[in-house]
């Protein structure tokens, strides 16, 4: 199995360096992961070392399902649904 990154990537470069299998390579759009030599760091840590690292919400989602290992609202802590009301509160301030 591997990991994909999509098009929520910023190019950040925070999950190229904590890739064990340096399965994560820089392309003219965003980062990608090698289909073919990732594996999900199974045998050399307990979570995805990418999705642990990476700012961004959705950006890293499982190839087949694509379901992302970093959902929404799951670094920020504010449930999507409350998303608008939070930062209608913020910029009210």
């Amino acid at each position: 199995m591997a990991l994909k990154i999509n098009d929520l990537c910023v190019n950040c470069w925070a999950c190229v360096d904590v890739c064990p299998t340096q399965s994560i390579v820089q392309t003219r759009k965003h980062f990608v992961i090698n289909p073919t030599t990732c594996t999900e760091c199974e045998g050399s840590y307990e979570d995805p070392q990418c999705a642990s690292i990476c700012p961004i919400e959705g950006a890293i989602v499982e190839q087949r399902t694509r379901k992302p290992l970093n959902p929404p609202g799951s670094l920020t802590g504010i449930p999507p649904e409350l998303v608008a009301a939070v930062a209608a509160e913020m910029r009210a301030r």
